[in-house]
């Protein structure tokens, strides 16, 4: 029986680990081959270690464990010119584009605004709200110029959909993303090509499991531990789980970007446990 996306070819940015890692694991399962990108460098502003060339390496393995064809490239998405010499690589050794997720993103330490220092706003503007702009500008000519339509998934959060206190630079830039997809959603329908955006809450990967994290929200103790921090987290839910897994969200994505989907656009999508609820 085809896949869901059987002869496609995704374009992932941030697809070294975490979300973007599932996401191409995913969509390849159900047919698609993949051009994934990432960074793999450390960030001035980000606290905790990002991904390496050694965690892309893994991405592409699975994805070739199976049986698609992958392209990989280290890219930073703030790096216009490079992120387009990717992507014009990645067609021309995959043959066509279908399916683009702008997925890479950052998370920093917060401040309330006035306290907030100019590079940790820059940087989390630049990646998670520029980079996606850079994802799209770069991908949309060939789905465009493919002729068959196709779909566009931009990573937004909960934190997209409302406030919270000492991260004003993460929310700003991720309600901002809602803007850019719906802008999108309008320009390319004329196409049939599909824009939307997706609305984690927390999701059990590095960005969020880690020691930062868990001192960040229990700091009565002195070694917080996963177990700590996880009571905590399933207060923001109405489902009674402190977290959802990075396929969850590929799952949603993949139903938007399948022809299950074919004519959902413009959509914010949350996948949240009712976080939205609160």
């Amino acid at each position: 029986m085809p896949g869901r996306v059987e002869g496609k070819v995704a374009f992932i940015t941030g697809a070294a680990r975490g979300q973007g890692r599932s996401h191409a694991v995913r969509l390849a399962q159900e047919g698609a081959d993949i051009i994934a990108i990432d960074v793999c460098a450390q960030l001035d502003s980000v606290t905790i270690p990002l991904a390496t060339p050694e965690d892309l390496a893994e991405t592409a393995a699975l994805v070739e464990k199976e049986g698609r064809r992958v392209v990989t490239a280290q890219v930073d998405v703030r790096d216009h010119e490079a992120l387009k010499a990717a992507v014009d690589d990645g067609v021309d050794r995959l043959g066509r584009l279908d399916i683009v997720l702008a997925n890479a993103g950052i998370g920093s330490s917060g401040d309330p605004v006035e306290k907030m220092s100019a590079n940790i706003w820059q940087e989390t503007i630049d990646v998670n709200l520029t980079g996606v702009w850079h994802t799209a500008k770069v991908a949309i000519p060939h789905l465009v110029e493919g002729g068959r339509g196709g779909a566009i998934v931009l990573t937004s959060s909960v934190g997209g959909l409302r406030a919270h206190p000492n991260i004003a630079h993460y929310v700003s830039a991720k309600h901002a993303v809602v803007g850019l997809m719906r802008s999108l959603a309008v320009e390319l329908g004329q196409h049939n090509i599909r824009v939307n955006s997706v609305h984690p809450t927390q999701v059990s990967t590095p960005l969020l499991l880690n020691d930062w994290t868990y001192r960040m929200f229990r700091p009565d103790l002195d070694n917080p531990t996963q177990e700590d921090f996880a009571p905590l987290s399933q207060m923001a839910h109405v489902l009674p789980i402190p977290w959802v897994d990075a396929v969850d969200v590929s799952n949603a994505i993949l139903f938007l970007v399948s022809d299950e989907g074919r004519y959902v656009t413009g959509v914010p999508l949350p996948v949240d446990a009712g976080a939205m609820l609160r």
